[in-house]
């Protein structure tokens, strides 16, 4: 008896070890959500615990980059992929040829900019050049508060200023935007902006902690942006782009279970 192939989801992604972000946590939220997860990885980061737990950030050389997404993309008929860590200018031009080399339904772009420990100069380049080569190929950017920043150029000190930024970005990309504030704004809920050019909505819940949550079981920011990766269209021209990230039962409870049921390796202080 014939059986219905499951969506297939591409995470462009960088490998972090202990599991709380990146390609690791992409598959596993893929998975949880019912689609069939792929990688291409960007960079190698580590914790060093010598060193207040900064990360080790190590690129992967971009001809390694291009051979991963030749491969997955010969292999497998993708129209869905989830952009996360790409480190260096070089890796987000590897990236952005692989993009255009075909037509893609769902372009979800988490804007990492710097890992912790980076120098910021590194953060400047990056960001110009994910502005310049990728923010324009994303159907949905979903940006925490440092990132909402650097994307707007503006300084976001209250919803109404998140608000402004999920603007601006959108003006700048045409995408759809889930500005994420976080635990950064004050108040005893973390708010988010949603932004589609019509629609604008705040999404909030009830905070798990004033402390960012950098190891979740399904880390919060990989289940946000995975949720909008199932296969459905969030450009905006199919059914209900806000319930793909938020609407849906499933998706929020996980968000909602990852931060609350979050894993903390009890020699691992963030």
């Amino acid at each position: 008896m014939a059986t219905e192939a499951p969506a297939i989801t591409l995470t462009i992604a960088g490998s972090e070890a202990t599991g709380g972000a990146g390609a690791q946590v992409d598959l596993k939220t893929f998975q949880e959500l019912g689609t069939y997860g792929i990688a291409a990885l960007t960079c190698i980061v580590s914790f060093d615990p010598k060193d207040s737990w900064n990360h080790r950030f190590v690129p992967v050389d971009p001809q390694v980059i291009a051979d991963q997404l030749e491969a997955v993309q010969s292999c497998y008929a993708i129209s869905t992929v989830k952009i996360g860590m790409l480190g260096t200018p070089q890796t987000i031009d590897t990236v952005a040829g692989a993009l255009k080399s075909q037509e893609w339904k769902n372009v979800v772009l988490d804007p990492v900019l710097i890992c912790k420990g980076q120098e910021p100069g590194a953060a400047l380049d990056t960001d110009q050049a994910l502005k310049a080569n990728i923010l324009p190929l994303a159907t949905f950017v979903t940006p925490n508060h440092f990132e909402a920043e650097s994307l707007s150029g503006i300084e976001i000190r209250s919803v109404e200023d998140l608000k402004e930024a999920a603007r601006r970005i959108h003006e700048a990309s045409g995408a759809v935007v889930l500005a994420k504030g976080g635990v950064r704004l004050e108040g005893s809920d973390a708010v988010d902006v949603y932004y589609d050019g019509a629609t604008l909505e705040i999404l909030s819940a009830p905070q798990g902690g004033r402390r960012g949550c950098q190891r979740c079981g399904l880390h919060a920011c990989g289940g946000g942006c995975g949720g909008a990766c199932q296969g459905r269209d969030t450009a905006g021209s199919g059914p209900d782009c806000q319930g793909v990230c938020y609407r849906g039962d499933q998706e929020q409870g996980l968000v909602e279970r990852a931060v609350r049921r979050r894993l903390a390796g009890w020699r691992c202080v963030v």
